[in-house]
Parts: structure tokens; C-alpha cells; sequence
């Protein structure tokens, strides 16, 4: 096992195209490090739906230039068999360390395959990205990116023709494609031959943002903007200006990319502490800003605070969802409005009144982007497609535009989003969501986790009687199974689930409290806070986290 071990690394260094995994590695084998040769060598870092995302380092179970290449051969061959022999793939990346390496490595084999590259020209959001992809008429995308996960990390994201991330089977096949791949030399990989583009697809992104606005509406409301150590700065910036809304204030120390990412611990807008200088800033800033907006690194998400009192709070990911939508159906928009099934249920109670039509998918923009006639998509972990012909994909740059137009409308009426939130409260009952999300280090606690919990599922919570459990492995019937658990209570319902893209368990709650007046309002928080506290520590005892 030792000697095979050594060879196994032996062979991968000689193959290694990088010079700086290529000394990681050596120095390894030097020291006789077994345990962390074990690690790197433990497996291959698999591809999914989500594509690859992984700790930066040496080795096949690490994110880096050899696995990259692989990657890159699979979905060439993968294009290949299905017809696109000569067809465009569009490359964009983030600015991660490794990441321009990585798109530069993409555009080799691709080109060496016969495919044709084009590669954006500097770190841009993803959103730019999954817009080229139709803008251009390419044949798949792919990003480089590992979007709001630590500074360690980074990613590689595959879209389809279609501009939305791929879905079962493409990854099984791309996956055997890359499994298919033997050696690093049978990839061709030319120094030259792709095309690196020039600012022209950006300018059409942002041309396409005007389609987000109304023409007519005030562009009155004051932000302060956070880009999160990330890349979405320039191109919000723009965005705003084009649309003629008052210029963002910026929060300086995460305004400009950095990949280790030194203000924060975890550079996601959810995460404990990571708005603290945005918060700040607005606190210094005169006039008061309206509202308080971040993207996270690669700007596909959008996160939203608003002043209560004296202090912020940022809004969850289901108020401006339901937000959002309410404007939406205010503007007339028609078309069906989709969100995954770990979001809120008020959406559907919105769209229900709106007479338009509704759908709930798996978790993942992949399958809300896929949903029929959608005009409007959301994901309680701060995603939202607000222009669905434009990008098929979560989009933080035009959800920012049209929050901040929906807070300028409400503005001209003395009005805050907080107003309208109460509003949607009252018309379809308070609904209030929270998240119990556990980190391990481990995985093996979060499948005992699920196994203790489809052994022996609980038969109450909060005291509220679970009326149904079920298992979604085995899928419903309006959706394909994934690996998670949904128990429906009377006026609750919650999900566990594995995330897809980290170490983590999470569970989604959500109470709904009818509510008679605006003057229920506090009563009915106050019960709800209640509930999903009792809920998150019953939850906690039935999984054993």
C-alpha cells in the first residue's frame, strides 16, 4: 500500500504540468509524508452537476492544473460525441489563485480537440459568462470559479448550449469521459489557436440589463455596495450607471478582487460577521442609504440589508425573494415563477394569487433555470434569475438593479421594503424561514446524520405533529430523487439536506402564522422566532448533530 502510494504520486508528478504543485508534491515525497500523500491520492475530486470544487493543492482528490486538463478532455470528448465537432466553448473565470490558469488550460484542449475557445477577457461575474454562452451561440461554458466557498478552494462549473448548468446524465457522461483519460500526454494542448474576446460581449451584457427596469420608474434609492473581495465591482458599478440610480458607496477594504480574501473568514454574505464593514459603512454614510447590497465573489448572488431602527440586518434570501416577486407581479410580468424546494412557500401563495403559474424544483439553479416559460427564479441561498432570456443562470447584478428600483418606488411613497414585507404578511400569512447549517470536517457525521434520521424519523417537533415524511431518494411526483428528507407539520414544514458544493449539513425551516392585521405583526414574529427555535433544537437531538 506504501510502495503504491509513492508510486501513484511519482507517476502524477511526472506528469504535472505546474510548476508550483509540482514542488507541493516533491517536498512531500521528500519528507515521507504518507498521511497527506493518503489525502491527495484517496480518490479522484468527482464531477457533478455542480462540475468540480475542491481545495487548491497536488494531486487527483485537489483542484489544479492536471485535474483541470482532464476535466477539460472529458467535456471536449463529451461535446464531440454529441455533434459539436467544430463548436464554440466559452470560457470565463474568476479571480481566485489559479483561476486564469485554469480558463487558459480549457482553451488548450479545447482548441487541440478542434473545438473553438474564446475566453473572456479579465475576471468577470459568472453571470457575464452564462449570458455569452447564448449571446455567442457556443455550444457550452465553462467558469472557473468556486464562487462564495474559502480562500483554498476554487471550482469549475459547466454549462450547456442552452446557457444553464448541466444536469443528469451530462455529468455521469462527462465524468466517464474524464474517467476515460489516461495519461496527461494523449491531451493535445497547442500554445496558441483561441480567441481571447475583447470587452463587446460585456457591453451586451450590460446593454441587456436595461430589460430588468422599468422605463418609467424612479431611480431615486441610495446603497452602499460590498463586492466581497470578489469580481462584481466594475460591472455593477456600470450597471448602475446605465441605469442612472445614484452611485454606490463603497465599502474600500472588499472592493477590489483578492483571493485570500483577508477581511473575512468565509467570503459569503451569509456567513457571521462577513457584512460588518459594509454595516459600517452605511453607519458613516450621509445621506442614509436605502439599502446595503453585496455580490458575493463571482457575483452570481445578491444579499440585501435594510435599516431597522438604528442598526441593519440583512434581509434572508425568501424576503427578497417574495420581494422581488411582488414587484414583479405589481410591473404585470407574465410567466411562471419557479424556486427551489428549500425555499419559501410564499412565492407559490404569490403566484397563486397572481393567477400565473408556479413551480418548485431540486435545489439548484440547474433545474430552476430549466423550468418552462419561467419569468421569474429564486433560491433561498440568494439567488435569483430576474431576466431569464438574458441569463439562465442566478444573476446578482440584475437582482441588485431591481431591488434597489423596487426600494426607489417604495421610496417615493415614504416606504420601505420592510413596509412591503409586513404588507405580504398580512395578505398571505406570516411566513418565516431560518436554516440550521452544520460544518464538519468530517463527512461521515453528515451521512449518520441522514441515516439516523430516515431510521428513526421524528414524529414531532416543536411540539407540531409531523403529518407526512418523506424520503426524497425515492422522488416524488414532480420531482427526480436527490438525497434529502422533507417533513410537512401542521403550519411548518422543514428539509434536511447535504450541500452540494461544501461540508455541510443543512436543515430549512419554515413556520407560516396567519395573521388577521398589521397589528398581529409583532405577536406573530414573536411566535415564530419561537417555533423555529424549538424546531432547530428538536431537529438537532432527532439527527444527533
Amino acid at each position: 500500500m506504501h510502495d503504491d502510494l509513492i508510486a501513484q504520486a511519482q507517476t502524477w508528478l511526472a506528469e504535472d504540468p505546474d510548476p508550483d504543485t509540482r514542488d507541493e508534491l516533491a517536498k512531500l515525497l521528500e519528507a515521507g509524508d504518507l498521511t497527506d500523500l493518503a489525502d491527495r491520492f484517496d480518490g479522484t475530486l468527482q464531477f457533478g452537476t455542480a462540475g468540480l470544487r475542491g481545495e487548491l493543492g497536488a494531486g487527483p482528490n485537489r483542484m489544479n492544473r492536471a485535474v483541470v486538463i482532464r476535466a477539460a478532455a472529458g467535456l471536449a470528448a463529451y461535446l464531440r460525441k454529441h455533434g459539436h465537432t467544430d463548436g464554440l466553448v466559452v470560457i470565463g473565470y474568476d479571480a481566485r489563485h489559479k483561476s486564469a490558469d485554469f480558463a487558459r488550460d480549457t482553451a488548450a484542449v479545447m482548441t487541440g480537440a478542434g473545438l473553438r475557445a474564446a475566453v473572456l477577457p479579465r475576471p468577470l461575474p459568472t453571470p457575464v459568462l452564462a449570458f455569452a454562452i447564448r449571446h455567442l451561440g457556443a455550444a457550452a461554458g465553462v467558469e472557473v470559479t468556486a464562487s462564495h466557498n474559502p480562500p483554498r478552494d476554487n471550482g469549475y462549473k459547466v454549462y450547456l448550449g442552452d446557457g444553464s448548468q448541466i444536469v443528469p446524465p451530462a455529468d455521469a457522461e462527462i465524468a466517464a469521459e474524464i474517467q476515460a483519460i489516461t495519461s496527461l500526454k494523449d491531451v493535445n494542448r497547442p500554445e496558441t489557436g483561441w480567441e481571447t474576446l475583447d470587452d463587446t460581449v460585456l457591453s451586451a451584457y450590460l446593454a441587456r440589463t436595461d430589460a430588468v427596469l422599468s422605463p418609467t420608474a424612479p431611480r431615486t434609492a441610495r446603497t452602499v455596495y460590498t463586492a466581497m473581495h470578489g469580481v462584481g465591482k466594475d460591472t455593477l458599478l456600470a450597471a448602475f450607471a446605465r441605469a442612472g440610480f445614484p452611485e454606490p458607496a463603497l465599502v474600500a477594504e472588499q472592493a477590489d478582487p483578492d483571493p485570500d480574501f483577508p477581511t473575512v473568514a468565509f467570503p459569503n454574505p451569509e456567513e457571521p460577521g462577513a457584512m460588518d464593514l459594509a454595516f459600517a459603512k452605511a453607519r458613516e454614510t450621509i445621506p442614509t442609504p436605502d439599502l446595503v447590497i453585496a455580490n458575493d465573489p463571482d457575483a452570481d448572488r445578491c444579499a440585501v440589508a435594510v435599516k431597522t431602527g438604528t442598526d441593519w440586518r440583512m434581509l434572508r434570501g425568501d424576503e427578497v425573494g417574495a420581494l422581488l416577486a411582488a414587484h414583479l407581479v405589481r410591473r404585470g410580468a407574465q410567466g411562471t415563477f419557479a424556486e427551489s424546494i428549500v425555499s419559501s412557500s410564499l412565492l407559490g401563495r404569490i403566484a397563486e394569487k397572481a393567477n400565473l403559474p408556479y413551480e418548485e424544483t431540486l435545489t439548484g439553479f440547474k433545474w430552476i433555470a430549466r423550468v418552462e416559460g419561467l419569468r421569474y427564479g429564486y433560491e433561498e441561498a440568494l439567488g435569483y434569475c430576474v431576466d431569464p432570456d438574458g441569463v439562465r443562470d442566478k444573476d446578482g447584478i440584475t437582482a441588485a438593479l431591481l431591488i434597489t428600483e423596487l426600494a426607489s418606488v417604495l421610496k417615493e411613497q415614504n416606504r420601505t421594503l420592510l413596509d412591503l414585507l409586513d404588507d405580504l404578511a398580512v395578505e398571505h400569512g406570516l411566513h418565516a424561514t431560518d436554516q440550521l447549517s452544520v460544518r464538519v470536517q468530517d463527512l461521515s457525521i453528515i451521512a449518520d446524520a441522514m441515516r439516523r434520521l430516515r431510521e428513526q424519523p421524528p414524529t414531532e417537533l416543536a411540539g407540531l405533529p409531523v403529518t407526512r415524511a418523506e424520503d426524497l431518494t425515492r422522488g416524488t411526483d414532480t420531482l427526480p430523487p436527490t438525497d434529502g428528507l422533507r417533513y410537512t407539520l401542521t403550519g411548518a414544514r422543514v428539509i434536511v439536506r447535504p450541500s452540494g458544493t461544501e461540508p455541510k449539513l443543512k436543515c430549512y425551516l419554515e413556520v407560516v402564522i396567519p395573521v388577521q392585521n398589521h397589528a398581529d405583526l409583532p405577536g406573530a414574529r414573536a411566535r415564530a422566532t419561537e417555533l423555529l427555535t424549538s424546531i432547530k433544537r428538536d431537529l438537532s437531538t432527532a439527527a444527533g448533530i
